[in-house]
């Protein structure tokens, strides 16, 4: 039975939550509802325009820098100021809101943390509602944990030594199907800031900081411009002073990479900086240039490293943009996740790990991403290392860089080729990834990396594109969707194996072997891997 609607204007369709209450009020309903009264139509017909773009894409195989914004190009204009919480960045640790995870993030060491709603949180109804709560107690100081299984507690430390929060909502392309207004779910993009910033703008003025967000999936500078314009909306609607919103744009699709000036100029009066989420942007990569044939076809994720020359192109732009405009520059992230068991293991991925960090740090980037605590003083000896006491170095403008509209999209300028080996880890990475999706985890410890949507969405896309490519791998197999099925068949196999029946049982293991296939293998590409697996998610 659903829990009754705690206001006239909403219906939500779910079980009760505990505290629900504190989160589901109705004056944070109504302001949900304005939001999404305001916006939801803007927000469909920018969904309507991706599909154009995609399609322009398909026709042409490129892409280039806008000619109608030419002038924003070339005029001399500067985002805002950073507030002071924000002016050093330098490790940012991200993660999703669960109870034991808000508690380490924010006492990890780290200068922010990305608190996650978006590819590390499965949105079940119980993942957005307390990870909510779990975000306002601790600006309270009300929020500790002890594991069930070890019976170890976690508290706060001291205010003064706890992350800045910079909360990530959805993408623009998810609903929110519990929650609907006006006869129809509101976009879990509108839930997921309107909630955070009705609960907790005001909070957070107080404590010296303020409401910061990052912003996923953008494609667009009209996106960003309806944020803008949603933040311009929010902070009238409270009360508070406009420009007080801070967000940071991730630069994970390829369409974004060539409107990079034009997305901080539609949020200048907000704008934090620019990010380069590395696996999203190569997934939008192949998802644009799916049907371009050879040259655009993707070697071994692996493989794609981010000395890439067209990884290269991206991230000094992306710098050489962000300081030009006064915005900080923020690099990739770090995923190696340390094992207890295998020092020599740790060894290895500590030296790649400190050595992508110095190179993001002496390219000019003001901060990276780590997933793990243990990753944040190595990513700190790097920065700190060039920057010393400054808090950034967006003085380096690095005028050195040129980057022409081909090179964003060289993809044959790298010299690797896809494996039957890549074939099988993308097939081992997307089981297993989607199998814990469905069980409401979104983030994910895999063979010691900490994945995300944004790792499966690359290897179920890698698995399409070298299906319909054709690729030939060096053991003389070819890429078909026959061998695909083989080798997922041999991996649930594995697994059930690996983990004993009851387990497997248990999991829903069979079900994401399923969805992995679908994804990968219908000819109708699905633009996100988790708008099927959402159906299918659980509560």
């Amino acid at each position: 039975m659903s829990a009754p609607a705690p206001s006239p204007l909403a219906i939500v369709d779910a079980e009760p939550l505990p505290r629900q209450d504190e989160v589901l009020t109705d004056a944070a309903l109504a302001f949900v509802a304005e939001l999404h009264r305001n916006f939801t139509a803007r927000r469909d017909e920018l969904l309507t325009r991706r599909k154009d773009r995609r399609a322009e894409i398909a026709r042409t195989s490129t892409l280039d820098f806008r000619p109608e914004t030419a002038e924003i190009r070339a005029a001399d204009w500067k985002v805002a100021p950073a507030p002071a919480a924000l002016n050093d960045r330098r490790v940012e640790i991200t993660g999703p809101t669960d109870r034991k995870m808000t508690i380490n993030a924010l006492n990890s060491g780290a200068k922010v943390w990305l608190a996650d709603f978006e590819d590390a949180s499965a949105p079940t109804w119980e993942n957005v509602v307390l990870g909510q709560l779990n975000l306002t107690d601790a600006y309270e100081r009300r929020i500790d944990f002890t594991d069930p299984k070890s019976g170890k507690s976690y508290a706060l430390k001291d205010a003064a030594e706890l992350a800045t929060v910079v909360m990530r909502p959805r993408g623009w392309h998810l609903e929110e199907r519990h929650l609907q207004f006006d006869g129809r779910p509101v976009p879990g993009a509108l839930v997921d800031f309107g909630l955070y910033f009705f609960h907790n703008a005001q909070r957070l003025i107080d404590l010296g900081k303020g409401p910061y967000f990052y912003l996923p999936k953008t494609e667009s500078y009209l996106e960003a411009r309806l944020w803008n314009d949603i933040f311009v909306f929010a902070q009238d609607y409270v009360g508070i002073p406009q420009g007080t919103v801070r967000a940071t744009v991730l630069i994970e699709t390829i369409t974004a990479a060539y409107e990079m000036e034009e997305i901080l100029y539609e949020l200048r009066d907000h704008a934090a900086g620019l990010n380069a989420g590395r696996w999203d942007y190569l997934f939008s990569i192949v998802k644009n240039f799916r049907d371009g044939g050879e040259k655009f076809v993707l070697p071994d994720r692996n493989a794609v490293t981010m000395t890439a020359p067209f990884m290269r192109a991206y991230t000094e732009l992306l710098v050489r943009t962000c300081h030009k405009r006064g915005a900080h520059a923020i690099g990739g992230m770090a995923a190696f996740i340390p094992s207890r068991r295998d020092a020599e293991v740790n060894k290895v991925a500590f030296e790649k790990v400190k050595a992508d960090k110095d190179r993001e740090a002496g390219d000019g980037f003001d901060g990276s991403w780590v997933a793990h605590p243990d990753l944040v003083p190595i990513a700190m000896a790097s920065f700190d290392a060039v920057l010393g006491d400054k808090p950034n170095q967006k003085d380096r403008l690095r005028e050195d860089v040129s980057v022409a509209p081909g090179d964003l999209i060289a993809i044959d300028s790298l010299d690797a080729k896809p494996t039957y080996q890549g074939l099988v880890s993308a097939v081992q990475v997307g089981i297993r990834y989607i199998e814990a999706w469905l069980r409401g985890l979104g983030a994910v410890a895999i063979f010691n990396l900490m994945e995300d949507a944004a790792t499966a969405e690359i290897s179920r896309s890698q698995i399409w594109q070298w299906i319909n490519a054709g690729v030939v791998f060096e053991n003389g197999e070819t890429a078909t969707a026959e061998l695909a099925r083989k080798v997922a068949a041999q991996e649930l196999a594995a697994i059930r194996a690996e983990i004993g029946e009851e387990a497997f049982a248990a999991g829903k293991w069979q079900q994401a072997h399923d969805l992995l296939l679908k994804v990968s293998l219908d000819t109708d590409y699905a633009d996100f891997l988790t708008l099927p697996a959402y159906e299918q998610l659980v509560g």
